[in-house]
């Protein structure tokens, strides 16, 4: 408070009585009334000084306590000052507007982390530096850091890529976007698709999208890995059918001796294409879950048997012992139709790669509450890097044996696709020039197991 401000009203009523006392001729007398005057104005302006002070310093203390989030209002005193009370009430209203305002910023910064944080994409935003400033849960998934900590670290720190680090900065200086894609190395490798760009906005600094697209790069691979699989098995058969029909319009229709073994070839051939593609579409129905099988109790003994009359002659073409060891009361749940197919894929590829000589061996048992049925041979046996991916479509151990011998390399596959689609599995052990063992669980029927039980 400046000095003429607080000295005027001290000397205004001193002044004032000095005047008046002077007026009437006793000079003596007004000094005196003078100091007496000036004196009680000082009592006076200390008292209320200190009043004031008091009031002041309570204000201050009760406004850090709301501040802080402590103390409530002060609580009313009769001998506020008016100057105070209205200080307090502006007070007052500018903390309500500023709880209100804190409130919604608050509510706003919980939901834009809930959104972050429920995206499946990652995401982070830097600073004008690059410097990561917040991220979400979906990004520490997918980067997972050495370090535990991703706010703070650049991005060459979390993401050894210079592509992505140059398109980082690109953002932050030139407020340029990029696209880009790069692969995660390590235990599990993964494939990120990732969107940088400015904040905008005139906000400094730039943000990153990414995308797992690990899991439809290797869709598209399986797509272009089929489309070429199924090229090469069409284009033989009808390479050959094509060929031979072209000779014998070449004019060797007429002739005796090789005409019938051209026919008899192209029959042949056609009738590979025939079962390829009905494979295929098996195949086809079963992944997309077209194929409605009905649950019952079947008889794996009977199934077994019809697989094995079905193989039998082709066994006995090559001098082989194709043996039934299932017994006739088990029982398991399935569809009667594909059981069979399922023993009768499995008992052809036996007998197709087993010698000649050789024996072909089914064996069915109960344990732990599943029917189990084993097809062991005498046959060639699957090396083990090959084991992991023989039910996939298309996978040969060898391709040129395979295909002379027939194999459209989707059996399988088809096996696999229907014992899921019958809560069961398939498994495989096999040592190379020993033989193989294919073994697939079914679930037991009910009334097995009060049997066995």
């Amino acid at each position: 408070m400046p000095l003429r401000s607080t000295l005027l009203p001290l000397l205004m009523p001193a002044a004032v009585v000095a005047v008046l006392v002077a007026v009437l001729d006793t000079p003596g007398a007004a000094l005196a009334a003078a100091l007496v005057t000036l004196a009680g104005s000082l009592m006076a302006l200390g008292v209320s000084r200190g009043a004031l002070q008091r009031q002041l310093d309570t204000l201050a203390r009760h406004t850090r306590g709301r501040a802080e989030g402590g103390l409530g209002a002060p609580a009313p005193d009769p001998e506020r000052l008016e100057e105070v009370a209205s200080l307090e009430g502006a007070i007052d209203t500018l903390h309500t507007r500023l709880t209100e305002r804190n409130a919604v910023l608050t509510q706003e910064a919980r939901t834009l982390t809930a959104v972050l944080d429920g995206m499946a994409e990652g995401i982070w935003v830097t600073d004008a530096e690059g410097t990561v400033v917040r991220h979400n849960d979906a990004l520490r998934e997918l980067l997972q850091p050495a370090a535990g900590t991703i706010i703070g670290q650049r991005p060459l720190a979390l993401v050894r890529d210079d592509v992505l680090n140059d398109a980082v900065m690109r953002a932050c200086r030139e407020g340029a976007s990029t696209r880009l894609e790069l692969t995660l190395e390590g235990l599990f490798p993964r494939t990120l698709a990732i969107r940088v760009t400015p904040l905008g906005r005139d906000l400094p600094g730039s943000a990153a999208v990414f995308h797992d697209v690990t899991e439809l790069r290797r869709l598209e691979k399986v797509r272009k890995d089929f489309v070429a699989n199924v090229s090469h098995e069409l284009r033989t058969p009808i390479t050959a059918i094509r060929g031979y029909a072209e000779t014998l319009q070449g004019g060797a229709l007429n002739d005796r001796v090789m005409a019938p073994k051209m026919v008899e070839i192209i029959h042949r051939q056609s009738e590979r294409l025939s079962e390829l593609v009905e494979e295929l579409l098996e195949l086809s129905r079963l992944e997309s879950r077209e194929v409605r099988l009905t649950l019952t109790d079947v008889s794996l003994a009977d199934s077994a048997a019809r697989a094995a009359d079905t193989v039998r002659p082709k066994a006995e073409g090559k001098n082989q012992v194709v043996s039934l060891h299932v017994p006739p009361d088990l029982r398991a749940v399935g569809d009667s139709r594909a059981v069979e197919q399922v023993l009768l894929n499995l008992l052809d590829n036996a007998v197709k790669y087993t010698p000649a000589g050789g024996r072909v061996d089914v064996y069915g048992a109960c344990e732990d509450g599943r029917c189990v049925v084993r097809v062991k041979d005498t046959g060639l046996g699957i090396e083990p890097k090959h084991l992991s991916r023989i039910f996939e479509r298309f996978y040969r151990v060898d391709k040129g044996r395979s295909r002379d011998m027939g194999g459209t390399g989707l059996g399988l596959s088809i096996v696999k696709h229907l014992l899921q689609a019958m809560n069961g599995e398939v498994r495989v052990e096999s040592q190379p020039n020993v033989g193989s063992t294919f073994t697939i669980f079914l679930p037991q029927a009910t009334a097995a197991k009060a049997a066995t039980g």
